[in-house]
Order: structure tokens, then C-alpha cells, then sequence
């Protein structure tokens, strides 16, 4: 390359070819995937493909039982917690093991 100091370089050429989108066959080709048939789909759309199936799968709302049985604990818990401290001199207690008297 020559240097000049009034001449700039030319940018250099990019061979840009946009290759042609068809929805319907992008469609089928996933559907075909789905259901197992051979398709024309690459191991990476393939593994897209699984994923984004794992993500439907958390959206429905997975196990409701779960849900369920974590929110009844999560209520025991904040209950028990109200109890002790309203209604039983545990806090008492505690307060003067250290030598805090409560009034």
C-alpha cells in the first residue's frame, strides 16, 4: 500500500447476497421438527427448538401443587412466628437470659 498525504482510501468492497425468507416453509420445517420427522433444520435451530419448548413449559404455570404446598408453609411459618411472639413468654425469656429486664 502507498501512503499519500491528499488521497483517502477507498472503503473496502462487501458482497452482501441476502438469501430469500419463507415463513410458511420456516413453519413447516419447525413442525416437522416437533413431531419428529426428518427435517432440514440445523443442530443449533434444533436445540433453539427444545428450548424454547422448555420455556412454554415453565410459562403454563408448571405444578400448581408446588405452588400450593410452599405458599401453605410460607403461611405456617409467618403464622407460628405471630404466635410466639404474641402469646407466649418466650420473648420474656429470652430478653432476660441477657439480662434485659421487659417491663
Amino acid at each position: 500500500m502507498r501512503f499519500s498525504l491528499f488521497k483517502t482510501p477507498q472503503p473496502k468492497k462487501f458482497n452482501y447476497q441476502p438469501r430469500y425468507y419463507d415463513p410458511k416453509k420456516e413453519e413447516w420445517e419447525r413442525r416437522k421438527a416437533e413431531l419428529g420427522y426428518d427435517s432440514n433444520l440445523t443442530k443449533e435451530e434444533k436445540l433453539r427448538l427444545q428450548m424454547s419448548r422448555w420455556k412454554k413449559g415453565n410459562e403454563t404455570g408448571g405444578n400448581n401443587t408446588a405452588r400450593i404446598i410452599t405458599y401453605f408453609i410460607y403461611g405456617a411459618l409467618i403464622a407460628g412466628s405471630i404466635y410466639v411472639i404474641l402469646f407466649t413468654n418466650l420473648i420474656e425469656n429470652f430478653l432476660t437470659l441477657f439480662g434485659i429486664h421487659a417491663k
